[in-house]
């Protein structure tokens, strides 16, 4: 159904004055707000002021026009979002967060309905300038956490925004280690999606602990390993803190990750380390042999086979062996490898009678 931005009975409302000032028109928006019956705090149909939208837009003479006008509302919150400071934070207007720096009604750390400040969504999108200028007002805390335990540091690392951490690290206040949404620290959300560089920033901060588990004990090493980040891999290995061989909860190495998700590079890498058991088994007694062999990860299969340490056969809590698991999902090459090596029982059941040719065949 179409609906009319206009046509108040459906709820929806975009005034003149809104259009104005989302465009930038300065000329018309000094015209309607001389209107004495204009309501210039009137939300539109996103909860927006007029104000909103022209921080939002970075349209500063029309932010300053309906800041003279008595009775504007410089700190009102639309659609959840937050306040037209939070939108000129968000997508780095600085000017405009300057001139709402100079309203004393304006609450500089006032959070949205998720709890995230202005200054957490600057260091989000990487907007330095603002992230600084923010910074320099007492009222601004650097390290609040919004409801899911995500502070500013935590959104700059997530989303790669070096130059946004690099400043917020160096604020005595801001806790590097700080754990978020399932107990991530901001070097885990950076491991997990392979910002190097900002890896390398976190780690430059004597006070760090590199080896931090999360709520499932899953460390940084632990999301670079699943995720492929071969580089960071690097990087954390390089940390004397860093333990390669420790599980996380269900008792899943990063080698494990590795294997299982085929990321050949990254177990080359961890297989290095003389501390690193190649054939351990976690909490259902899977292997990473067990894992590669289930998603038919040829590469891994092969280098695996290639440790001495490696049992080929050995079976899982149910009984199930890797060559069980790739006759399941018909990973041809990877049960040939397989059955090359004497160790293995082609004929071997699981706990529940199964052999790999019943699986094949069903």
């Amino acid at each position: 159904m179409y609906l009319n931005p206009l046509d108040l009975r459906n709820g929806f409302l975009f005034s003149g004055l809104h259009c104005a000032s989302f465009f930038g028109i300065v000329e018309v928006v000094a015209a309607l707000i001389r209107m004495e019956d204009y309501n210039i705090n009137a939300g539109d149909f996103r909860g927006y002021t007029a104000l909103a939208w022209a921080a939002h837009n970075g349209h500063e003479e029309v932010v300053r026009t309906l800041l003279g006008r008595e009775g504007v509302n410089p700190d009102k919150p639309g659609d959840g979002r937050g306040t037209p400071l939070t939108y000129a934070a968000w997508y780095g207007r600085e000017r405009v967060v300057k001139i709402l720096l100079g309203r004393d009604e304006v609450n500089l750390d006032r959070p949205d309905n998720d709890g995230r400040t202005p200054l957490s969504y600057a260091a989000q999108n990487g907007c330095e300038e603002v992230v600084e200028i923010l910074l320099t007002r007492e009222e601004v805390n650097p390290d609040k956490p919004d409801h899911g335990g995500g502070t500013p540091l935590t959104y700059g690392a997530w989303y790669g925004r070096e130059g946004a951490v690099k400043i917020l690290l160096g604020r005595e206040k801001v806790n590097p280690d700080t754990q978020g949404n399932g107990g991530r620290t901001p070097l885990s959300y950076a491991a997990w999606y392979g910002h190097e560089r900002v890896v390398k920033i976190i780690l430059g901060v004597q006070k760090v602990n590199p080896d931090e588990p999360d709520n499932d004990g899953w460390m940084p090493l632990s999301y670079a390993a699943q995720y492929g980040r071969e580089r960071v891999v690097k990087i954390l290995l390089g940390r004397e803190e860093v333990k390669p061989e420790k599980p996380d909860n269900g008792g899943r190495t990063p080698l494990s990750y590795a294997a299982r998700y085929g990321h050949k590079g990254v177990l080359k890498r961890l297989l290095r380390r003389e501390e690193i058991d190649p054939d351990e088994q976690d909490s259902d007694g899977r292997t990473p042999l067990s894992y590669s062999a289930w998603h038919g990860h040829e590469g891994v299969v092969k280098i695996l086979l290639e440790r001495q340490e490696v049992d080929p056969d050995v079976p899982d809590n149910d009984g199930r062996t890797p060559l069980s698991y790739a006759a399941w999902n018909r990973h041809e090459r990877v049960a040939k490898m397989l059955l090359r090596r004497e160790e293995v029982n082609p004929d071997k059941p699981d706990d529940g009678g199964r052999t790999p040719l019943s699986y094949a065949a069903w």
